[in-house]
């Protein structure tokens, strides 16, 4: 394989290494790895899922131009597991009816409902920890790594370890006997917390101008559901990096905070900030200070230290040039929230209201969420109590907890689950996809129970991932080294 660079990495490929007993979907369920020569027994492993939309996922081979091929290039061991997903099906045989109730033969079965992914992402983890001595690379380092809906598989990943929960599930598949946590999670804009993520998009955007302009029955939700946001957020019992208790009446300012890190961080290094998107800036020059070039890093002040977030340098991040002075404008003091998410919102529409359970009968359709919670036979169901009432409709207890399955968020600190000690979490900050507070509230858990978090709202990105691949292997090599 030809690096980004130019320069040829070899490897040996091992594909199609089915990692449980009982395979029910054959066209999913198996792994590839691939071993850089240059990879030892102590080398770490990468592993990447391509889950996209809560869809079924082949395993895959690694690419030059996103994080796959760059940990080859480093000398990490990829593993690129499939798996089943939302619109995964088979059509029952005769011996597949035999042994699954109510299922006939010849009935199209789906597959891969939740929390069936996940499932198949603890199974890959458990066969590489039962084969660590047969191959190179560490599998007591395993990393991994995924965009999106995959980004909320990554977080699982991360956040569910040897969680009991599963365990019966797991058995069940023919699942190897062995622990499921991991080192490290790489999670690019996780669409997670999905119980919650309608309240926080309409708490976050339901000021706009966009859904000012809707129907009345759509802006009668947006108000209902912003109004639950507060009581959820406080329920967190969250604490800024600074000790301070994040309420509903400080959160606000919170995501603007990280907004505004972000853009200074850009600035720094070269990037136009305008004020026509609700920045504001520093007037008057002054002060013995200049831009780092190249956005280079310099010691910090004494007056900048302060607690913060990791994911880059201090908002304020200056170094002293001798004669120098500071530029008029260098230094963002406020930004305007309402200015800025409208801005968000005109470079890419909104999602419907709601956001994720959106399926309300004659009112909406339904959301590829709504297809995941789904059961075998291939229905579309409501996921949260707020959508479920207004289609008269009870959530069952099967689906709350298969949900819950899905949640990180659910796991961090219960004192049963092994959390990987390492985080590497971005969100774009014009991504509209989830709201800002998803992501920043999953962050800030995982700070407050001790873990190492390197979280950025990215400057400008919209929904992608595996983007400033330098930060990220300068992260992953420092972890791992």
């Amino acid at each position: 394989m030809t690096a980004y660079d130019g320069t040829e990495v070899c490897y040996t490929a091992y594909e199609r290494l089915f990692y449980v007993t009982n395979v029910e979907d054959s066209t999913y369920q198996f792994l590839n790895v691939y071993v850089p020569d240059v990879a030892t027994q102590q080398a770490p492993i990468f592993l990447r899922t391509y889950v996209g939309g809560y869809m079924a996922s082949p395993a895959a081979q690694p690419q030059v131009g996103d994080a796959t091929g760059r940990a080859l290039k480093e000398g990490y061991v990829v593993v690129i597991p499939g798996t089943r997903g939302r619109n995964s099906s088979i059509v029952a045989d005769k011996q597949y009816a035999k042994t699954h109730k109510g299922v006939k033969k010849g009935q199209t079965v789906y597959t891969g409902r939740a929390p069936k992914a996940i499932l198949d992402l603890k199974a890959a983890i458990r066969y590489l920890r039962h084969f660590d001595r047969q191959m190179p690379g560490d599998a007591e380092r395993i990393i991994t790594d995924g965009t999106s809906a995959g980004g909320a598989m990554s977080a699982l990943m991360g956040a569910t370890g040897n969680n009991p929960e599963y365990a019966e599930m797991l058995k069940a598949m023919g699942a190897a006997d062995e622990r499921d946590e991991v080192f490290a999670s790489v999670c690019y804009c996780p669409i997670i917390d999905l119980e919650h993520a309608d309240m926080a998009y309409e708490w976050l955007y339901g000021q706009t101008d966009s859904r000012q302009s809707l129907d009345d029955t759509h802006k009668q939700m947006t108000k209902e559901l912003a109004a639950l946001f507060p009581v959820y957020v406080n329920s967190l019992n969250l604490k800024k990096p600074d000790g301070t208790p994040l309420t509903a009446d400080n959160y606000l300012d919170y995501v603007k905070s990280e907004i505004i890190r972000s853009a200074q961080i850009a600035k720094n290094a070269g990037a136009d900030i305008p004020d026509s998107i609700g920045f504001s800036f520093t007037s008057e020059a002054g002060g013995m200070f200049a831009a780092p070039i190249n956005g280079g890093m310099r010691p910090q002040m004494q007056d900048e230290k302060r607690p913060m977030m990791q994911g880059g340098q201090p908002p304020m991040g200056m170094r002293p040039m001798r004669g120098g002075k500071r530029q008029v404008g260098e230094y963002i003091t406020d930004l305007d929230m309402q200015k800025y998410l409208n801005y968000v919102v005109s470079t890419q529409a909104l999602k419907s209201v709601p956001a994720f359970d959106s399926q309300i009968e004659g009112i909406n359709n339904a959301s590829g969420e709504n297809e995941e919670f789904g059961d075998e036979t291939g229905s579309i169901v409501n996921f949260t109590d707020y959508t479920a009432q207004k289609n008269n409709a009870i959530l069952t207890d099967a689906i709350r907890q298969n949900v819950r399955l899905m949640n990180p968020m659910s796991f961090i600190g219960d004192g049963k689950t092994s959390v990987a000690p390492h985080w590497y979490i971005r969100h774009g900050a014009r991504d509209r996809d989830t709201a800002f507070p998803v992501p920043l509230n999953f962050a800030t858990k995982l700070q407050n129970a001790g873990k190492d978090v390197n979280f950025l709202l990215a400057w400008n990105r919209p929904h992608s991932g595996d983007y400033a691949l330098d930060d990220l292997f300068e992260w992953m090599n420092k972890i791992t080294k």
